[in-house]
Formats: C-alpha cells, structure tokens, sequence
C-alpha cells in the first residue's frame, strides 16, 4: 500500500547535503539515512501483476534498504569478495540490482551490472573480459546454467539472488570500517554498452564522476509533494541507477518496473498515479500506439527520456496527456504535459543535451537542445579533432566531469574515444547559429551513397511524424547497392496495429512522397516487420542496426530477396 506520509527531504537539508564531500555514488545511502528523518516510511516500491490483473506494490523504507545492503554484504564478504573486485550481477530487472549494487558498494566491491536479456554465451565473454571473481544470477535454474557455461579457475562462486534474499540478517560479518568509504577516483560499477557495434564494452562509473552531474540535480529535480515517479527504465544500466540514486536520497516515492513493455506499465501507472514518467524510447512507443494511456497517465506532468533521442512523432501523442502546474497567476493547471528528452549515455555519465516539448512547441526534427549545465564545451568536430562551423555534420565531442573514467581493461578502446581533448559520443551532429544540436546519426550507421552520405535519423523522423497512420517505428539503414556504387537507404517498418493491409507499393509510395516533400533521400525499399527477429534489438533496447544491415544485405543485389519489400 502507498503511504500518504511524506518522504521527501526539505530543501534546507539537500543544500546541506549535496555539500558533503564524501558523498558520491559510493556513499549516498548513508547520507540519505543521516539527512532523512522518514527512514520507516516506505517510498520504493517494486510492483506484481496477479493473473486477474490486479496490481500490488510493495514498498522500502531506507532502514529497509539499509537491511538488505548489510545482508548481502555479509554473505559476499565471508565469501572473499573484496574492495575493487567485480563481481557479475546478471538478475531481474527491477529492484534486484540496486539491491546487489548496494551490497557490493558497501564493500567497495564493484559490482558489474548485465542485463537480464543478454544470452549466457556473451554473459561468459564478458565476465571473462572484466575479470569477475563471481556471480550472482536470478534464481537456482539460471545459476545450474550459468555455473556451466561460466566455470573458470578464477570465478569463485555463481550464487542466486533467491539464496540471498533468504538468508538471516545477522549471517556473517563485516569488515571493519563498513560501509565502505571510496575515494573520488574509485570505480563502483561498471555499466555495459548495449552492443550496437558488436561485444558489450564495460563502461566504469567513477565515485565522483557518476555524482557530480547529479549534485545539482538534486535541488531542481521535480519534488513536490504529491509527486512520485514510475521507471520502466533497466535498471542493470546507468540511467536507472541514476534515478533510484536521486530518489532515495530524495526520499522521492519512486516505483521501479521489471518490465517496460505496456501491458505491465500502464497497469501499474492507472494503480500508482505517478507525475513522472522516465523510460527508454522503447516504452513510449509503445505507450504512444493506438489508444492513449489516458487514466494510467491523468497526474504525468514530465516524462523524461534518455539514452537515444525519442522520435517527435511519439513524443507528440504524449503530451496530450496529463496536466502541468500552471505558469501564470489566475491558473490552476494547464492540459498536458511536458517531455524532456535527453542525449545521453553510460560514457557520458548521464544526459548531457535536453530537448523540452509541450503541446504548444513548435516541430523541430532531431533537434537535443543546447548542452546542460555540467558541459565545460561541447563541439562539431572533424576527423582531425578540429571544429567545424555551424550547419556542417560532425563528430560530437564534450569536454565534461560527468564522462567515464574509460572502459575497463580496454586503455586502447578508450583512448580511441578521446580526441583533441574531448570524448567522441560516437554520434553525428550538426549545431546551428543559435547553439542548439541536431542528431543525424551513430557515426557507425552513416549511410555511405554515391552521391554522398545520408542520415538515417531525419528520414525516420519523416516517416513516423508524416506517416503516423501506417507506421508505428521503424529503422533505417544502408545496404549495398545494386550497382556495386555505395549504399542505398532501406527502412523495416512496424506497422500501426489494424492498419489494414496496404501494398507494399502503396507504402514506398507513400513515404517517399513524404521524404521527397522533406528534401530528404528516398528510400530504396522498404521490408515489412512481422516479428521481433526483423526487429532485432540489444539488451538495453536499441535497435542493432549492424544486425538489422546483416539481415537485409543483399535485399538489393539478390536475385530473390526474402522478405516483403518493394525496390524503387
């Protein structure tokens, strides 16, 4: 049951704070126990789904949080983890691995967040690569399968999260000194990349670094009262870890969701009421499909995105929903909402760009805004690391205290992302004569024609934002053309649900004729979704386009293709 009690910590003690020095990712819980005096009442939750339908949440207090912290910490301490060891956590998204990171931050452990979607075989290559001294998965059946695909001399133990959680709070002991005090250089986590360009690196978050762009957030981050908020973000990634940071330490009443797909969230979103709504782009697409989420959605003033940039076309349908304080005296509330869409990811410690849309802004395709507050300098650079000048793509780098200390065991990939001083994005930009940016692409999906590079991200824009009535989402990549001369643009696209069935004649047509009347390159064919595995995504939710080009490669240059498509 939700507590009508209110968690939230007053301004005067978040000024107080957010100026302890040895505060940082590492250390935020004692702080929020120290600062917060509502430390029974319940504000995180993690939520159930029955077979009727009914939602329950369950919630946490921090002396809760402190409990389960010191519980696991005993049992990885009698079982030799030590500080600055990683040790995996491949376990359900939700709570789970906040529990895990707590535990092992305590002990100065770090712990290395998987998420729960990537197959065992890479999970091996990947403990194999960071050096785990252990494991924790889900339960006894992932553990029997992890234990033989991972056994090795130096993986010391494959635990489950299940064993863990029975244990008697007094089992064990700890160390003296605990919980442990970092040092603002130390690694706590490391954080996997999604795996668009192939093997997941493992990004570090530092102890200072993954703070720092978070400290000022704290004294602006919506909290008043009535507000609470539902995450169907991963929270194996950064992005989630971040959120449940910010709200415990705001005692903010805040629900962590296991799954992002609708039929769990908005369920969970009609029974909890949040103002604020933070995901991944994957959810809001899915929110935004045929009827909006009206009662799920009735007290939403904000919803945050981030990671890659939402598409305006889902954003779009969302604002409508929801109410927002009103900005002028006589005004109660005004109809809608607001989206704030950031630019982010692990490397670069948190969204470092945001865009702002409100029922009444006007359209501005892939448009992220200016650069946020904790970027020294943000630049449009060439291969060479020298600045191009307004309106010419480039490659994004920022200068910023927030971005990764580099990838762990990888100096030499890390190195690779540093140039002229700044740390490349891997993205593609153009800024304009007022500073705000523009994402065309991933510098690695850059479409290479004869007649020139073309941007699949404003073409996706256009196909969705002026096709909304057939198409859903959709991806855009290259595939050789049939010349032998580059490649050309093809997109699949998932089709609104009970759009009829148009020809696939009628869909080329009809998004070209919207991508001719945008100035922008037509497509040479187009492949029609029907399953998940045309669809391929990561285990954070981004489409795998290097999978996707692999899969569509010779659609253009086959004697018979598979697949519907139409070629131009």
């Amino acid at each position: 049951m939700l507590t009508e009690e209110s968690t939230i910590l007053p301004m005067p003690a978040r000024r107080r704070m957010v100026d302890e020095p040895a505060l940082g990712a590492g250390t935020f819980l004692q702080y929020a126990l120290r600062y917060n005096q509502n430390r029974d009442t319940p504000f995180l939750y993690s939520s159930r789904i029955d077979e009727r339908g009914r939602v329950a949440l369950h919630g946490h207090s921090l002396h809760d949080l402190a409990a389960i912290r010191d519980r696991y910490a005993r049992w990885y301490w009698a079982n030799g983890v030590r500080p600055g060891q990683p040790v995996g956590v491949y376990v359900e998204e939700g709570l789970e691995p906040f529990f895990q990171y707590l535990g092992l931050t305590a002990l100065g452990a770090i712990p290395a967040m998987i998420n729960d979607t990537m197959p065992l075989p890479i999970v091996k290559r990947y403990l194999e690569h960071i050096g785990a001294v252990g494991l924790v998965v889900k339960n006894m059946e992932i553990m029997s399968a992890a234990a033989d695909s991972t056994a090795r001399p130096d993986l010391r133990f494959v635990v489950s999260a299940e064993h863990l959680r029975t244990l008697s709070p007094a089992t064990g002991e700890l160390p003296p000194g605990y919980p442990y005090s970092h040092a603002p250089d130390e690694v706590v986590a490391l954080i996997h990349s999604s795996g668009t360009t192939g093997q997941p690196k493992a990004t570090m978050l530092g102890h200072h670094q993954f703070w720092v762009g978070r400290k000022q957030r704290l004294l602006q981050f919506p909290s008043a009262p009535e507000d609470r908020v539902l995450s169907a973000l991963p929270h194996t990634h950064a992005a989630g870890i971040s959120y449940l940071l910010n709200s415990v330490l705001l005692g903010l009443p805040i629900v962590a969701m296991s799954d992002w797909r609708r039929r769990a969230v908005e369920p969970v979103m009609i029974t909890f009421q949040p103002t604020i709504v933070v995901s991944f782009p994957r959810t809001y697409v899915e929110l935004a499909a045929g009827e909006p989420p009206v009662d799920g959605a009735a007290r939403v003033h904000t919803w945050i995105s981030t990671a890659d940039r939402a598409h305006n076309a889902h954003v779009r349908r969302l604002v409508r929903l929801g109410q927002r304080p009103a900005t002028q005296a006589g005004e109660q509330v005004l109809r809608g909402s607001r989206f704030s869409d950031g630019l982010g990811s692990s490397e670069l410690g948190m969204s470092l760009f945001e865009q702002v849309t409100t029922p009444e802004s006007k359209r501005d395709d892939c448009c992220i805004g200016r650069p946020l507050h904790m970027v020294d300098k943000a630049a449009v650079l060439d291969e060479e690391g020298r600045e191009l000048p307004d309106g010419v793509p480039g490659l994004l780098g920022v200068r910023t205290p927030t971005r990764t200390p580099g990838y762990w065991n990888s100096p030499e990939l890390t190195e690779q992302h540093k140039l002229a001083g700044y740390w490349l994005s891997g993205d593609i930009v153009h800024r304009d004569g007022s500073g705000r940016y523009y994402h065309l692409d991933r510098s690695v999906d850059v479409i290479h024609t004869s007649a020139g590079n073309v941007y699949s991200l404003p073409l996706e824009e256009v196909l969705l934002a002026d096709c909304w009535e057939l198409i859903l989402d959709c991806a855009v990549v290259g595939v050789p053309d049939a010349t032998g001369d580059g490649q050309r643009p093809v997109a699949a696209l998932v089709l609104q649900p009970d759009v009829g069935e148009p020809t696939n004649q009628e869909l080329l047509d009809r998004v070209n004729d919207a991508l001719s009347a945008a100035n922008l390159t037509p497509l040479a064919a187009i492949v029609v979704v029907h399953d998940e595995t045309q669809f391929p995504t990561g285990a954070t939710g981004k489409v795998l386009k290097r999978v996707l080009r692999d899969q569509l490669a010779g659609l253009l240059t086959d004697a018979a293709p598979q697949g519907e498509l139409v070629a131009g």
